[in-house]
This record gives structure tokens, C-alpha cells and sequence, in this order.
């Protein structure tokens, strides 16, 4: 709706309510600041309500109780560790959902954030570090779980809600007063978050020549540079924010060896690691051999989407380099039992990207 006509009609019904005009100028104050920003006009937790279709009792006892609304479990990482999830239940789902659509995705964060944005691919995180003379890649430290709650109500007020309102959302999309890994607000909130820190970072990159890219909780710096003097200033910036660097992820690579970001070699061309494409290889030359049943009998997986886990990995290959003969002719062949196997649809829509273990 057009500001002045919001204006118009505000007041009229603000003043058939008994409102006071200073009362209504203050409202109207408000809402201009919101409207500026392109998000919702929301003055209260029952205006929320009304809006998102959920009672604001309930809405009250998914902030005040989130352990309740939520359902954790843990997955296997690549390198054998755990990752705790904490998956909020529907109803909770679709309001950080609707969060993330109406008023999050509005917000602009930083161009050299890489993940978490429409329109934006892997891809683009690793082409700016190709064949550089140093690729330094370092890990923050339970990324999600080191932002508070303080943090994302820090975020809503900027943004320019009322204290309430603010309140509300901060605990609405935190999880034991900090951002829970599994909620679909929280990848989008950590952007925000990190945006001055991406800020700081660049411009110290900028002014000694050094490309950076941030991948989510990865962060990436190639060219010529002393890597020390980095490494200071980044656990200085990451400290204050109650943020820190996870030591045992730190590489400095150089020309003469393999440099890879997220998984990708990027010393000449893009290209997924060797012994990931080659593990790939062996998985797919027994399953034409002996055919996909005998090879999940044999290896004894349990997992029930398995052909799908497969194609992901494929899809991940092909997404870096799209143009890969070999690995086409293998996302054919799984296509083809998809289809046997009386999904036809996979024909047509090719299944997720998932990252090659």
C-alpha cells in the first residue's frame, strides 16, 4: 500500500478509536521507518497474531517454552563427527517461515556472503580463488549456536520494530537464547548478523589486495598476503562479536599443493576433490556391475532415500562443472532406476544438490 494512503486511513481509524493526534503521529512515525524497509507494519504481538493466522497465546508460548517446540536429533558429518539439529515442530515452522519470507529476505547483506541467497550458487564462492599464489581457509566455531538471542533482537529493532515485537521475533526464531541449527530463519539471521563483520573483513582485504568470500560458516582469502597478520586481525573482529575461529580447521595452501574451498578444487578449474569423485567412481561402477540392489545389500545401507542421497552427490559434481561427460552418463543411469522403480518424476526434476561426503 501507498505510505500517504496507509496515512489516510491510520488516522481515520485511529481517531474513530479515541486516539490522540500525538498518539497517531507517534504510530505513523513508526510505520514510516517500517514501510522505508520494505517489512510488515506490526505494532504488536496481537497484530502478529492476526496476520500470521496463530493465536498470540500460542505465539507467547513458543517464545516463552521453544525447548517444547522443537525436535532434535543428530547427523553423521564428512568427517565422522556429530551435528546436533534441533527441528522446530510445524506450527513453529511456518511462522519463522513466514519471518523469513516477509521481513528477513528483505534486508540486503553482504555481497561477499555466498551462502543462503536466492540466486546464488557455490559456484560463486570458489571462481574469485582460482589459481592464486595462497588460498587460506579458515572455520568459525559453532557458528549458529554463538549467536544469541540479544544478537537477533538487536537485528529486528534495527530493522525498526517496537521493543515487543522485537522480543517476540528474537526468541520466536532462538531456541535456549541463541539460533538453533535446523530453523529456517536461522541461516538468513546469520548473514545478517555477520554483515558488519564482513564489512571489517573486507575492507582490510581490499586495501592489501586479498579476494574473500564467506560460505556460511567458511571463510575463504586467496592471493598474496601475509597469512598471520590475517589470522590476528580475524580473531580479534570474531572475539568481540562472541564469535571464534575453529583452530583445527585452518589451511593455508599453497600454488604447488591442492587449494580447495568447501570441497572444490579451485587451482586451475573448479573441480570437486579427487578422492570424493573417486569414491563416487567406485560406488557407481559396482552398482552397474552388480545393480543397485545387490550394491546396497552388499554394503548393507539402511538409509531409505538412498538413490536420492546418490543422485544429490552426482548433482553436486555436476553443479561445479556441468559439463562433466562421466558423471552425466551416472546421473542417467540413476534417473533410469528412479524410473523403474516407478518415480517417474525424477525424469523431469532432477533431486536436490547435496554436498559429496
Amino acid at each position: 500500500m501507498n505510505l500517504e494512503r496507509y496515512k489516510t486511513e491510520f488516522s481515520k481509524k485511529a481517531v474513530q478509536a479515541g486516539y490522540s493526534q500525538q498518539n497517531i503521529d507517534r504510530c505513523l512515525d513508526y510505520a514510516q521507518i517500517l514501510h522505508g524497509n520494505n517489512v510488515p507494519i506490526l505494532f504488536t504481538v496481537e497484530h502478529f497474531s492476526r496476520l500470521v493466522g496463530y493465536k498470540s497465546s500460542y505465539l507467547n508460548k513458543a517464545a516463552a517454552f521453544s525447548d517444547y517446540f522443537y525436535r532434535n536429533f543428530e547427523i553423521v558429518k564428512n568427517n565422522g563427527a556429530k551435528r546436533s539439529i534441533s527441528e522446530p515442530l510445524p506450527s513453529l515452522k511456518e511462522i519463522q517461515y513466514w519471518i523469513l519470507h516477509n521481513i528477513l529476505q528483505k534486508i540486503e547483506v553482504s555481497p561477499f556472503a555466498k551462502a543462503y541467497k536466492r540466486k546464488v550458487k557455490l559456484t560463486e564462492n570458489v571462481r574469485f580463488h582460482k589459481n592464486q599464489k595462497k588460498v587460506f581457509a579458515l572455520d568459525l566455531k559453532d557458528f549458529f549456536t554463538s549467536i544469541k538471542a540479544t544478537d537477533i533482537h538487536q537485528i529486528f529493532r534495527k530493522i525498526g520494530y517496537s521493543e515487543s515485537v522485537s522480543n517476540l521475533f528474537a526468541k520466536l526464531c532462538c531456541k535456549n537464547g541463541n539460533l538453533p541449527q535446523g530453523a529456517p530463519t536461522s541461516p538468513y539471521l546469520s548473514n545478517i548478523f555477520f554483515k558488519p563483520l564482513d564489512s571489517i573483513i573486507s575492507d582490510y582485504c581490499k586495501l592489501h589486495a586479498i579476494r574473500y568470500t564467506r560460505y556460511a560458516d567458511d571463510l575463504s582469502f586467496s592471493g598474496d598476503f601475509d597469512e598471520k597478520e590475517l589470522h590476528v586481525l580475524l580473531a580479534y573482529v570474531l572475539e568481540k562479536s562472541g564469535l571464534a575461529l575453529n583452530r583445527e580447521k585452518t589451511k593455508l595452501m599453497t600454488q604447488n599443493t591442492r587449494q580447495t574451498i568447501t570441497g572444490v578444487v579451485v587451482n586451475n578449474k573448479p573441480q570437486v576433490v579427487f578422492h570424493k569423485r573417486n569414491a563416487l567412481r567406485n560406488t557407481m561402477y559396482f552398482i552397474q556391475r552388480f545393480g543397485l540392489n545387490e550394491h546396497i545389500r552388499h554394503e548393507k545401507i539402511k538409509q531409505k532415500n538412498y538413490l536420492e542421497h546418490l543422485l544429490g552427490k552426482i548433482n553436486f559434481v555436476l553443479h561445479i562443472n556441468p559439463s562433466d561427460a562421466e558423471f552425466l552418463e551416472y546421473k542417467t543411469l540413476l534417473i533410469n532406476y528412479k524410473v523403474l522403480n516407478g518415480d517417474p518424476k525424477i525424469g523431469v526434476k532432477a533431486p536436490l544438490i547435496a554436498e559429496v561426503d
